[in-house]
């Protein structure tokens, strides 16, 4: 399983004695992390006697272990959490580790870690008992649902269309869906239907445009049209390493869309099979009749190398975007 369906299963108060939770995605952790709690806690008990957190750098195995075993305070369990646990000494985690092999059934213990080296008795009693569970960002059909599902909470159903261009417009930085999915309730109004327009009106769209004038200009081999589509993405303050990836992932439709026309799919159903919503449909099968094989190749490569730049090299960013788009070109 990973946090998705850790926070599904808490929502209906199903919740084990051990969790470790690892990724780099801070809003799924920050929501199981929540979630765990109230289906923990639930308003019981006297607030702050069921409770415990630790840091990893400053605290210990038998410090955490202790507060695990103790019994909860007017409540049927304690909620024991534990950040950064990667930052613990490996004889530390071998006592956490000791402790997942019979925890104590009243608490509900969660550590969450960035990286955690598999080898660790940590890591493989967490791994040998259910215990690890990963922060996956969802791939492109299931963000979209994740949209779907997100707006279905707040009362606002979304359209798939407009969840389509929601996710084309943010990409996949769920923070930033959350708080576009906020601003379009308070744009429709309680209980309102949340639409194509609505997202078109509320939730910029420059973005999108630029990144697909960006691989129009790319696969016409026009420099100063993709320069000039960066630049507009540029100025929008996104950040050179995002616009990159947001040109990789368009980039990876079109070469979904290729092979789903040439296994002789019709555009819609080719559309869909690429991730893209079906009013993109005839942009990307333009974009898969211009890129060939070797240019997809090409770009791929040029693509990684400068990713591996931007985040190692002094130069600045814009200008290794800049240098890549010439070449992209």
């Amino acid at each position: 399983m990973d946090l998705t369906d850790v926070i599904a299963r808490a929502k209906e108060g199903q919740v084990k004695p051990v969790y470790l939770l690892v990724g780099e995605e801070p809003f799924l952790m920050e929501r199981a992390v929540s979630a765990l709690r109230r289906a923990v806690t639930g308003g019981a008990g006297i607030p702050g006697f069921n409770e415990d957190l630790f840091h990893g750098g400053q605290a210990s195995g038998g410090q955490i272990t202790a507060a695990a075993r103790t019994l909860p305070m007017m409540s049927d369990r304690r909620f024991i959490l534990v950040r950064h646990v990667e930052a613990m000494k490996a004889a530390e985690l071998e006592a956490l580790a000791n402790y997942i092999g019979a925890p104590n059934d009243s608490t509900c213990l969660v550590m969450t870690a960035t990286k955690i080296n598999g080898s660790t008795k940590l890591a493989r009693a967490a791994k040998k008992h259910h215990a690890r569970f990963d922060a996956r960002i969802p791939k492109r059909g299931a963000l979209v649902d994740f949209v779907i599902q997100e707006a279905k909470e707040r009362a606002h159903p979304i359209a798939r269309d407009a969840a389509h261009a929601l996710t084309d417009a943010i990409g996949e930085d769920l923070s930033s869906i959350d708080d576009a999915l906020e601003r379009l309730g308070l744009y429709v109004g309680p209980g309102q239907r949340i639409d194509l327009p609505a997202v078109e009106a509320c939730v910029t769209r420059v973005r999108v445009d630029s990144v697909w004038a960006l691989v129009d200009a790319v696969s016409l081999r026009d420099v100063k049209r993709a320069l000039e589509a960066a630049t507009s993405l540029l100025q929008d303050r996104e950040p050179p390493l995002r616009i990159l990836a947001l040109l990789a992932r368009q980039l990876r439709m079109v070469a979904r869309m290729r092979e789903a026309l040439a296994r002789g799919m019709d555009p819609q159903d080719a559309a869909k099979e690429a991730g893209a919503p079906p009013f993109k449909a005839r942009d990307l099968k333009e974009a898969a009749r211009r890129f060939r094989l070797p240019d997809l190749s090409r770009a791929f490569d040029t693509i990684a190398k400068t990713d591996l730049l931007l985040k190692g090299s002094k130069q600045p960013g814009d200008v290794v975007l800049q240098h890549a788009i010439v070449q992209l070109c």
